[in-house]
């Protein structure tokens, strides 16, 4: 990954690039809420995001011995003026909360995300520091703390401090 500026021409939106081949290529959104949806062919589509919109993003391919890619990103869409992160697929790019790959950090992720929504908590609403907390504990091996409504309720008010 590698910050960048990006000013777009009068398109603040981050677009993802989703593309579906049968047990071969497999992206899709996990999270998130789009604000536009462009199907292309039977194949591939555009979601767009807006500014401080938080999606979560997962890839996968395989070839005939098996997966060669399991990657999961959580991303903040940017707006025009702030710096981004090249993410595969995501154009401009993006703020990466939280990037992971093989298919056990893969799947470590998705069960924190499905904890988060057994709260009655939309992904997108979670505190990001969580984000970045579950990504730095998982990729130094260490077993990293749930999302609690406690922490929730204290990052909605710190946000509504700010």
């Amino acid at each position: 990954m590698t910050a960048r500026s990006f000013q777009p021409k009068g398109d603040a939106l981050t677009t993802v690039e989703l593309t579906w081949i049968e047990k071969r290529i497999e992206h899709w959104i996990r999270f998130g809420h789009p604000v536009e949806d462009r199907i292309l062919d039977r194949r591939r589509r555009l979601m767009s995001f807006t500014p401080d919109s938080v999606f979560a993003f997962i890839r996968w391919a395989a070839n005939d011995f098996g997966t060669v890619v399991s990657c999961i990103d959580i991303v903040r869409a940017v707006g025009a003026q702030e710096s981004c992160q090249t993410v595969p697929f995501v154009r401009p790019g993006g703020e990466s909360l939280l990037r992971q790959s093989g298919w056990p950090k893969v799947r470590r992720v998705l069960a924190a995300i499905d904890g988060v929504e057994a709260l009655g908590i939309d992904p997108t609403a979670a505190c990001p520091d969580h984000w970045r907390h579950l990504h730095h504990r998982l990729t130094a091996a260490q077993e990293p703390r749930p999302y609690t409504c406690e922490r929730h309720q204290a990052w909605l008010r710190r946000r509504a401090m700010s």
